[in-house]
Order: C-alpha cells, then sequence, then structure tokens
C-alpha cells in the first residue's frame, strides 16, 4: 500500500512517520509530476488553507487531485485539509476542492483557544488524543456525511463514502488509530476496486 502525502506545507513528515509505524509506504506530493506514480491513498495535511489552494492551483496539482478524489480515491484531510475539502467555509467565499458536504469554520476556536489538547470518542475507535493547533471544526455536515467525533458539540472528525476529516492533528500524538481508520478505509477501497 503506497500513500500519496501532499507536501507544500505543514506537518506532513510526521504523517508520513505514522505510516510507516503501521507498515504502509508514502511519498511526498510536491509537484504535478509526483502524481504520475501509483498509490492508493492522499492525505492532505494541516497547514494554511488559502496558501494550500493556491499553491495546487500554481503547480498544476488541483485538477488531477481534485479528479482523484472525485473518483474515489481514499483521501484524509487534517485541519487545513478538512477546509480544503469543504464544500463550504463559513463567512467565506472561497471554495478549494469542495468534495465533502461539510461547511467548516476557519481558526473555529478564537485566539485564546488557539491551540489546546483533549482527549474524546472517536467512532469505533474509542477515546483517542486530539491536539488542535488554530483549528477549524464542521459547522454542519449534509446527510452523507459520518459525524465520528465532536468536542464540546462541534464536528471534529466526520466521513463521506472515500473521504475522511479531523479538525485536529493525530499525527502530532503517539496515537496511529486513526491512521490505522484510514488505512484500512484505503484497504477496502482496492479490494473493492481490484
Amino acid at each position: 500500500m503506497n500513500i500519496g502525502v501532499l507536501a507544500l506545507q505543514g506537518a506532513f513528515i510526521e504523517h508520513e512517520q505514522m505510516l510507516g509505524a503501521l507498515g504502509a509506504d508514502s511519498f511526498e506530493i510536491r509537484q504535478r509530476r509526483d502524481l504520475d506514480r501509483e498509490f492508493d491513498g492522499l492525505i492532505i495535511p494541516g497547514g494554511e488553507s488559502t496558501v494550500m489552494g493556491k499553491l495546487l492551483r500554481e503547480l498544476d496539482l488541483f485538477d488531477p487531485v481534485l479528479e482523484r478524489i472525485k473518483d474515489g480515491m481514499p483521501v484524509f484531510g487534517t485541519c487545513a485539509g478538512l477546509i480544503l475539502l469543504a464544500k463550504e467555509i463559513h463567512e467565506d467565499d472561497t471554495v478549494h476542492l469542495g468534495t465533502m458536504d461539510t461547511v467548516a469554520r476557519r481558526n473555529a476556536y478564537g485566539r485564546q483557544l488557539g491551540s489546546f489538547h483533549t482527549d474524546a470518542e472517536f467512532k469505533g475507535l474509542g477515546i483517542v488524543p486530539m491536539t488542535f493547533i488554530r483549528a477549524p471544526y464542521i459547522v454542519s455536515a449534509g446527510d452523507d456525511v459520518e459525524i465520528l467525533a465532536t468536542v464540546d458539540g462541534k464536528i471534529v472528525a466526520a466521513r463521506q463514502d472515500n473521504q475522511l476529516v479531523t479538525a485536529f492533528h493525530p499525527e502530532l500524538d503517539s496515537d496511529l488509530s486513526i491512521h490505522w481508520y484510514f488505512l484500512d478505509m484505503v484497504e477496502k477501497h482496492s479490494t473493492k476496486s481490484a
């Protein structure tokens, strides 16, 4: 199993380390030709969503990445990745990939709570550690979106078909369960496609 990790900014190396700990191969996607490689899933890490959206377009990555997601390739977006995949951004006309039926709120916790850590229930996995850094959350989600975790009544993890998002950064904790969850999605998709 080979996972492409969008490496334009953010904690992409930490995602690669988590994947390696679970026995999955990964490689960094930095330019258009990197998408010519064979891979089974994609991770869009945290960072600055506006900058990442701009770089996706400037580096000619936007359309091929969008096409792969629409074709069913499993994708996991953390923090800014959640915003890039959202169909709508609260009080912002910007839409990036827009493939997930969610409304995301950027920097939703404000400056005082810009970063915090908690442990909360993640559907199917039990209690997991959650590190939030100037995090978004999902304001609302469509009927096809499965809510996987909430913190203080706010949606912080969700799944729609081949798309998984978290408002927090599982790659910054030692718990491997959410990356395992994503790899399970990838494996099931590969089996179905074979």
